[in-house]
């Protein structure tokens, strides 16, 4: 795949669980609490210019070999090693422009979700996936585009559902024209399982293979699938599921709430809360990790 240097950076900046609580998800009145939730994912008119020429550009090079391509490149992890704490340094640089509801650093991002996951009661493991699913972005420090980072993600390799934000961008895309790759299953069996699945490439599949070791399964589904709007928040895909993969949705759906809704203008206070998520990290994984 080749592409020029605009298209590269193409951006301004970088910027024992009770069961009846399965059943109960979060109510986003009460986690959004900088505007009202319909405010959220406006992508018809988004406060800053850069989200639509960031799908525009994702929907284009996202193909099913240059999944392939990266899955080869950066799960290899043999870039750097470095303790949680240098990434973060890292992430505070980093602005992601997919996203039209925040401007601020990922740091604070991450804290919001997380804190709003620990005040509603849940266990640390989730507190940790709050602060961790967004950590995959350190891609960005490996010079990838953020059209390979960040964003929703959607299956590669068949075709397209109507449900994926901005579809109509996807007519750029080479493997659009692909016969094989834009039928209703693809390269894929009936039901063969989203772990059969190539999404396209950016953070999610990045921090699940990273912290794959760590988290309960819940979690890691709330690391893999988080950002796949087309199919927690569409109902899209449901032919490519297996009753695993429905059985777990309801743990993604608990999750993208916090995820959404606990984004505000409203920086938390590192200072304050440093000591609660130092020890956090260090109850769950070692002291440096391999990105």
């Amino acid at each position: 795949m080749s592409k020029n240097n605009f298209e590269a950076v193409p951006l301004n900046n970088l910027d024992e669980w009770e069961d009846d609580l399965l059943r109960r998800y979060p109510d986003p009145e009460a986690i959004a609490t900088a505007k009202a939730t319909e405010e959220y994912r406006n992508y018809e008119e988004p406060a800053r210019d850069t989200v639509k020429e960031f799908y525009r550009l994702n929907h284009t090079y996202q193909t099913y070999a240059f999944v392939q391509e990266k899955r080869n490149e950066f799960l290899q992890f043999n870039k750097k090693e470095m303790t949680i704490w240098d990434a973060f340094d890292f992430l505070n640089q980093l602005v992601d422009d997919s996203d039209p509801d925040t401007d601020l650093d990922q740091l604070q991002h991450l804290l919001q979700t997380s804190e709003a996951i620990r005040r509603d009661g849940h266990p640390d493991w989730m507190v940790l996936v709050g602060l961790m699913h967004d950590m995959g972005k350190v891609l960005c420090l490996f010079g990838e585009p953020q059209w390979a980072v960040v964003g929703d993600t959607f299956p590669v390799g068949c075709a397209y559902s109507d449900k994926i934000v901005f579809p109509e961008y996807f007519s750029a895309n080479p493997d659009f024209n692909d016969p094989v790759y834009q039928t209703k299953y693809g390269v894929y069996e009936p039901n063969c399982g989203l772990r059969n699945v190539n999404m396209s490439w950016g953070h999610d599949e990045y921090v699940y293979q990273m912290m794959k070791d760590y988290l309960p399964e819940e979690g890691l589904y709330m690391l893999r699938y988080h950002s796949f709007y087309s199919w927690h928040r569409e109902g899209a895909y449901d032919h490519l599921l297996d009753e695993h993969d429905r059985n777990m949705l309801k743990w993604v759906m608990l999750f993208n709430p916090y995820d959404l809704y606990s984004k505000s203008p409203e920086p938390p206070d590192w200072k304050k809360l440093r000591p609660y998520y130092e020890e956090l990290v260090k109850k769950y994984l070692p002291s440096t990790i391999k990105f």
